[in-house]
């Protein structure tokens, strides 16, 4: 069969999730999406709250992805540990709750992985290798496609990750840098990839931010507590239709909606 995933750029303040909430049922319904995956670590600007995690559940999302920002917000903690289908990344120390990835069901029995990494180019260096934390995880098997959400600053890391993983995983998509790239494609073996899905947030931003709070920090003036931007929202996400006879990714595509 084709199984149909939607990958959805980081939700960006409450503002945010309601777009989601708004559009996402219909557009899973347009497109025929078997799978929907959406990241959440921004919904409370910097970090997720538990109400917005099940609002974001609610629109859709099977799996909930979070990133450099995970804890900002301690109330998710609990939630996170009671909740399989909330991924922190699997390359955080093992100190920290919750889990990194996770295999669910899919249509006619599939079972999909997902698997939530962070990048370390310009990021925290205290994370493990997402490289070989992501081989060691594939080792484990028992299941039938693997997705990756990598969450990274530089693409250079994204793409070679892509290129790493070619073969053994049916799509890897990039989030953090709230910014939608054009580069939709399929690696010679299969493997489906997009550099950055982009965000789910206020257009009128920077990176889903005020304006002025983004040009405030830049100056080199007092630090602010970031909040989402006012105005109309947009919904950056990719579709990667997935051959599971064959294991590869047939198609990548851009499914944003403005």
């Amino acid at each position: 069969m084709i199984l149909r995933v939607l990958a959805v750029g980081d939700v960006v303040g409450d503002c945010g999730v309601d777009f989601l909430a708004k559009h996402l049922p219909a557009l899973r319904k347009l497109h025929g999406v078997h799978f929907t995956v959406v990241n959440g670590e921004n919904a409370a600007c910097n970090g997720l709250l538990p109400k917005q995690a099940d609002a974001i559940f609610s629109a859709g999302a099977d799996v909930i992805t979070m990133g450099n920002h995970t804890w900002d917000k301690q109330a998710i903690t609990d939630y996170m540990e009671g909740c399989p289908y909330l991924l922190r990344p699997a390359n955080y120390t093992s100190r920290v709750p919750g889990r990194g990835h996770g295999v669910f069901d899919g249509p006619r029995g599939l079972r999909i992985r997902v698997v939530n990494l962070i990048g370390r180019a310009e990021m925290d260096a205290n994370f493990d290798n997402p490289f070989s934390k992501l081989d060691a995880i594939l080792k484990e098997g028992g299941a039938d496609v693997t997705l990756v959400d990598l969450h990274a600053e530089a693409t250079s890391e994204k793409a070679a990750m892509a290129w790493y993983l070619d073969g053994r995983a049916q799509a890897l998509w990039g989030t953090h840098t709230h910014v939608p790239t054009a580069d939709c494609r399929v690696l010679p073996k299969g493997l489906g990839f997009v550099t950055d899905l982009g965000m789910t947030g206020p257009v009128d931003s920077v990176i889903g931010i005020r304006p002025e709070q983004a040009i405030n920090r830049f100056l080199g003036g007092l630090p602010q507590r970031f909040t989402a931007a006012d105005g109309p929202c947009r919904m950056d996400c990719v579709l990667f239709d997935i051959d599971t006879e064959s294991g590869r990714c047939a198609a990548v595509q851009r499914a944003d909606i403005a």
